[in-house]
């Protein structure tokens, strides 16, 4: 019997999910919510571009705009980019029943465009956002005297972050009794999964004791299966009153065995306190990695 196989994507940044749609008209909506803002713009200069070049052609063929020169695709571009904008400035104007036709679909088709960019616009401009920094590794290594999987992230804005919630997951492949390869996932559990005001940095711990998915587990061990730790932060902004989150996934060579995080937290005279973040990514190896 053939294997069936599943597989979850990475969860790093932005990157697509094996599996879910590829092509971005399946959900247009989203991708041009999420999209950067440059591709956004760069996109829309495009379709406003096309457009334009798609209306002077019919105004090109039919030659029925008085005072454009003859001839002339420029004038018949750029009047089409006055139409569609709305701005008329007057000098040329359509004369034939076609060109008059194909204005008023143009100004139409212009309206809508407006609506649907204004409304992308500020959803895109609203939507809640979390600016969390993680470090660029995780570590594993002794904390309170046990062997703890430690992860570090900061707030990198001036706000808090209240009701913060830390969920941790090991990600790994496994071949189940049938001989099916499947993507599993286990919960970590962390001795502090709450933060009443995430304001500065938090380092997460999760204690490898019995019990714990990662107990007795080594690098060699681990590789097989190709693990990645799934880390989400899910908060509300204390400023617009939104829920906020953040993801990241480490994996294996992401993760350093034998080690403890630099100090970050700096102490000012005033007793105010702030995050270095020069050291941010800074570890100490304490312990030979296993």
């Amino acid at each position: 019997m053939a294997k069936r196989r599943t597989q979850l994507g990475s969860l790093k940044g932005d990157g697509p999910i094996h599996g879910a749609p590829t092509r971005v008209f399946d959900d247009l909506y989203h991708f041009l919510v999420t999209c950067s803002w440059p591709a956004l713009i760069g996109l829309i200069a495009t379709a406003f571009t096309l457009a334009n070049l798609l209306f002077a052609t019919g105004y090109y063929f039919d030659q029925g705009i008085e005072n454009a020169h003859s001839g002339s695709f420029a004038d018949m571009f750029f009047f089409s980019v006055q139409t569609m904008a709305t701005i008329g400035y007057g000098k040329m104007v359509p004369v034939t029943l076609f060109s008059n036709i194909l204005v008023s679909i143009e100004a139409l088709t212009g309206l809508l465009a407006l609506a649907l960019m204004t409304g992308l616009v500020f959803s895109k401009f609203s939507r809640p956002t979390a600016r969390v920094r993680f470090t660029r590794f995780a570590v594993i290594g002794p904390r309170d005297g046990a062997l703890s999987l430690m992860i570090r992230a900061a707030n990198m804005r001036a706000n808090r972050i209240v009701e913060a919630n830390i969920h941790v997951v090991l990600a790994r492949q496994e071949i189940t009794v049938e001989g099916d390869s499947i993507r599993r996932l286990y919960d970590l559990a962390m001795t502090r999964s709450r933060s009443a005001m995430f304001a500065l940095s938090w380092t997460a711990v999760h204690r490898i004791v019995e019990g714990s998915p990662l107990f007795g587990e080594t690098r060699e061990s681990l590789a097989s299966s190709a693990p990645e730790i799934i880390v989400s932060i899910t908060g509300l902004d204390e400023t617009f009153s939104q829920t906020v989150h953040a993801r990241h996934a480490f994996k294996l060579d992401e993760i350093v065995w034998g080690a403890r995080f630099a100090d970050v937290l700096v102490l000012h005279p005033d007793g105010s306190r702030s995050v270095d973040y020069t050291r941010f990514d800074d570890i100490e190896i304490v312990t030979p990695a296993k």
